[in-house]
């Protein structure tokens, strides 16, 4: 994860400004990643999973105003311009941490993340999945907007050359676009819709589904079921 940190640290103060360039459909999107992350009460504890600089978050606060966020990420300057984004908000709090290797802090009824998971290597993405299943509280939901790769080589070519296709079309296209994409190659390490899946079921969630697909981008849902009390004694 070190060169991770590295490449975002790099582009910090102008992640928000590329992400319109770079994710197709981007609106709709994260908007089902919001609307996945469905909770009965107003006030939600939430954890947002390689936050970075918070863009999904504030999509949730904007749903849930009254939640408490966490946001956990490996890059301190990416969680800087986070910091300044939430400046006003006492509920939100922050967490400079490699997710992949260390334990989450606390236990949520909601558990976010956004383009940040395909980063691991697939080992790290199962155990990961694991340990965001302890971390909900029962009937908690987990909630993960990110890349899958293609079932087979020739899909995952049309999957690119779309991708590539919606990049240049940027009236923003840039040098920095051009670096922002030529990242793929040696920071995504893209699991398959399929395997991803599966690891979630194998986690303990239940439910899981895919609530929006455009090509290489996924919004996953998954849910810990409510603990059933035994009979009384």
């Amino acid at each position: 994860m070190e060169n991770v940190r590295k490449a975002f640290d790099a582009i910090a103060d102008r992640y928000d400004r590329q992400r319109r360039y770079v994710i197709p459909q981007m609106e709709e999107f994260y908007g089902a990643a919001v609307w996945a992350a469905a909770w009965p009460k107003e006030n939600p504890h939430i954890l947002d999973i390689g936050a970075g600089t918070g863009l999904l978050s504030a999509l949730l606060l904007e749903k849930y105003p009254r939640a408490t966020l966490t946001l956990i990420d490996i890059s301190e300057k990416m969680l800087q311009v986070a910091r300044e984004r939430f400046a006003e908000n006492p509920r939100v709090r922050f967490v400079v941490a490699d997710y992949s290797r260390e334990e989450l802090p606390g236990t949520y009824d909601l558990v976010c993340s956004a383009l940040s998971i395909h980063h691991l290597e697939h080992d790290d993405k199962r155990r990961l999945f694991r340990r965001i299943y302890n971390a909900l509280n029962a009937g908690g939901l987990f909630v993960n907007a990110d890349q899958a790769d293609a079932q087979s080589t020739w899909m995952r070519r049309m999957n690119t050359e779309y991708w590539d296709a919606f990049v240049l079309k940027s009236p923003a296209f840039t040098d920095e676009l051009k670096t922002a994409m030529a990242r793929r190659d040696t920071l995504d390490k893209n699991a398959t819709l399929l395997d991803q899946i599966s690891w979630m079921k194998e986690s303990g969630l239940s439910g899981v589904d895919i609530v929006y697909k455009n090509r290489i981008f996924c919004v996953f849902v998954g849910r810990r079921e409510e603990e059933i009390s035994g009979p009384a004694s």
